[in-house]
């Protein structure tokens, strides 16, 4: 597995390695002990998955507070995506600065989002399939979001007029967000 830094160095792109042949192509997408060696230890306890019909289907900015937060562990299976993850911890350095990564079911990558992050993506093509591990359950009393077009944030999604959900349509701009996350600087 390769793994590589974004602009946020808390932000990994884990790229599997493929091996194919006639039949097609296999990977491994997680292996809880090379991601150890590689000092990745996170117990993902669920799985999800979504489909978005329309091409510019716009879900996030999202994050769920303590404690109940999730990592989050990101791949496109079927189509496109640009993934996008913002530093929403108070106080660090990088707060509201934005990393985004192409997924596509042809290049495999995958998308390391760490607690105190949010998480959104839009589509690039039509009938998109999305799925991710997540570290904690779900749990609705601790759900939240930010405005996707912010512009304190600035993230380029590269479309104007996205399919949105009702939620997200209504997210608070940044400033007006609870700020559950607290960036604490290592030692």
């Amino acid at each position: 597995m390769q793994i590589d830094t974004t602009s946020l160095p808390e932000v990994l792109i884990l790229t599997p390695r493929r091996f194919g042949d006639a039949r097609g192509w296999f990977m491994e997408t997680y292996n809880a002990s090379r991601m150890a060696e590689a000092g990745i230890r996170v117990d993902w306890v669920q799985d999800n998955q979504s489909f978005s019909a329309a091409k510019g289907t716009l879900r996030g900015l999202h994050y769920q507070r303590p404690p109940h937060a999730q990592d989050k562990l990101v791949r496109c299976t079927r189509g496109a995506i640009l993934d996008v993850a913002v530093d929403f911890r108070e106080g660090s350095p990088r707060f509201g600065q934005w990393a985004a990564v192409e997924l596509t079911a042809e290049n495999g990558r995958q998308l390391l989002v760490p607690k105190g992050f949010l998480h959104g993506f839009v589509t690039l093509t039509d009938d998109t399939e999305v799925q991710y591990k997540c570290s904690a359950l779900y749990a609705p009393d601790c759900d939240g979001a930010v405005r996707w077009d912010d512009p304190e944030l600035g993230i380029d999604w590269g479309v104007s007029n996205p399919v949105l959900s009702d939620k997200d349509q209504a997210a608070p701009l940044l400033a007006d967000a609870p700020r559950p996350f607290r960036w604490e600087a290592l030692p």
